[in-house]
């Protein structure tokens, strides 16, 4: 057996894992993810075939898709399960096209069963069967924009938000990853990808405010409390509700870990005197952190690590993740899941072993920032404000990832940091004080609030009368670890934004000659020293 995977930031020597995920994914979950995809691409060859859109099969896509983001789901039972029901639903959209095999795509065709039959058959379906450097790095760009579009889709749906369009696009795509397209073709593909991302971080972002409000201005607590706690990590705010409803009363506090922190910012949940602050920072910091917290965690989505003895008996998933051993948590019938073991376990545990003191500030998402709107243009016009920085994305254990942090310490009084995303913490805790009562770091939110960050450019654009968005003053120094950092990227180059640096790394999955494309054409580029890169952006290069 083979593997080869280099969809995320951390991929060995940013060339590909052959042996073993950097994640900790092993080479049989890696090929089962490879078949998943595949089948996908075979649903998605029927679905364009068959009349009408099906969202029961756009609904699977997009949870299957979620699956394979990196840090979701590490469980082969659960992706077996998944290959076993791809072949029904792409079965059923055959019988509805009407559609012969012959001349198929194998996607469209082959059919098995059993986990030692797919990992055989997986041997030949992986990111390396596209023999074609280029055409390779294009369709896989395409794979892991779709894969961050579906997380938010999924979000969104998880909310009653679902949309035939990006249902429509997500088949159109991964239907055109079986095709024979040119380069040209490919790209347009690409950049189509961008343009429905926009469409579902707005329906997701929508979603959100219309069920829990408009994130406002909050001071979130970083201690803790002397009672015993749940301490809840990812990014699904349906599965936040479900649990603050479920927590009261119980005697139990429930905390937020990484990129769950935002949900501090909605409204809806502040009526809940439980809710007592945030634990921790980003991902991987997870096996230190949940070790110390004491209680039980619930991992909503993605990013799980590999789970440590310390708190192996206290960990929970739900939604796409998945752990070997791990307690699942299902969701019911009615859109419902019961956390009671959660809960009751929670009562038996001592309280979290504190790690830090103080507060930090957030909430500033696009209504937050538009309310604000004439403090920030009156200090813009007046030099106050000499440049926005946008320095979203994702967080992640390479070392130099230090230059975040170094590059928010140095950057002149007169700048002010937007984030979104857990990149956020290299940084978010820092004394960077504020200028005329605008703080210096204004936090959006989540990975998928990066839209919020495009939605405040776009309302500056307007206000200050400008043609092109890239006129106005702000450079973007964006990290990125996984596949919803790829569909943030492609959704900005959507937008017309260009002059973005990329880091720690440009994508290990970027051919020579794509890169080249996107440095031409978008002038995408790597970051380079903290020094040289700040006195570009200054000058708004």
């Amino acid at each position: 057996m083979s593997m080869f995977c280099y969809q995320c930031q951390e991929t060995a020597k940013n060339e590909g894992c052959t042996i073993r995920g950097v994640c900790g994914k092993t080479e049989s979950t890696a090929n089962l993810q490879d078949l998943l995809i595949h089948l996908l691409k075979g649903i998605s060859i029927w679905g364009e075939k068959a009349e009408g859109t099906d969202a029961k099969a756009g609904r699977f896509i997009m949870e299957s898709l979620f699956a394979t983001i990196t840090n979701a789901n590490f469980d082969d039972a659960r992706f077996v399960a998944l290959i076993d029901e791809a072949q029904v639903i792409r079965d059923g959209l055959k019988a509805k096209a009407g559609g012969s095999d012959e001349g198929m795509h194998d996607s469209a065709t082959w059919s098995g069963s059993g986990l030692e039959t797919y990992l055989e058959k997986a041997k030949s379906v992986g990111v390396l069967a596209t023999e074609n450097e280029d055409v390779r790095s294009l369709r896989e760009l395409v794979i892991y924009g779709l894969k961050g579009l579906a997380a938010y889709a999924e979000h969104a749906a998880i909310l009653g938000a679902e949309d035939d369009a990006l249902y429509a696009f997500a088949m159109e795509a991964l239907a055109a990853t079986t095709k024979e397209l040119s380069v040209d073709e490919l790209i347009a593909m690409v950049m189509k990808t961008g343009e429905f991302g926009v469409t579902a971080m707005a329906q997701l972002d929508k979603a959100n405010t219309d069920t829990y409000g408009n994130p406002e201005l909050t001071t979130v607590n970083l201690g803790v409390s002397d009672k015993p706690g749940i301490l809840i990590s990812g990014h699904d705010l349906k599965d936040m509700e479900m649990l603050m409803e479920q927590t009261q009363g119980t005697g139990v506090d429930v905390y937020t870990h990484s990129e769950m922190l935002p949900a501090h910012y909605y409204p809806a949940f502040k009526k809940y005197d439980n809710f007592v602050g945030n634990y921790g920072n980003a991902w991987w910091k997870q096996g230190a952190e949940f070790t110390s917290f004491n209680g039980p965690i619930l991992m909503t989505t993605n990013c799980i690590v590999p789970v440590k003895d310390a708190y192996k008996d206290r960990i929970f998933t739900s939604n796409a993740v998945g752990y070997p051993g791990v307690k699942h948590i299902p969701t019911g019938p009615d859109g419902q899941k019961d956390f009671s073991e959660i809960i009751e376990l929670a009562k038996t545990c001592p309280p979290p072993t504190e790690i830090e003191t103080g507060t930090i500030v957030g909430g500033f998402a696009h209504n937050q920032v538009m309310a604000l709107a004439d403090k920030v243009v009156d200090a813009v016009k007046s030099g106050a404000i000499k440049r926005f920085v946008v320095m979203a994305g994702c967080d992640g254990r390479q070392k130099g990832r230090g230059y975040y942090t170094e590059v928010a310490e140095a950057l002149p009084e007169g700048t002010v940091i937007l984030t979104a995303g857990c990149a956020k913490y290299r940084y978010n805790k820092l004394d960077l004080g504020d200028i005329g009562g605008i703080p210096r770091v204004l936090d959006a939110g989540q990975c998928n609030d990066s839209y919020s960050l495009a939605v405040i450019a776009m309302k500056l654009q307007e206000v200050f009368g400008l043609d092109d968005i890239n006129d106005l003053p702000i450079s973007y120094d964006i990290a990125w670890y996984e596949q919803k950092a790829v569909i943030v990227l492609l959704a900005l180059l959507f937008l017309g934004v260009k002059g973005i640096r990329l880091g720690p790394t440009l994508p290990g999955f970027l051919s020579a000659n794509v890169a080249k494309v996107l440095v031409e054409n978008f002038d995408i580029k790597p970051i380079g020293t903290v020094e040289d890169d700040i006195a570009a952006m200054m000058e708004g290069k």
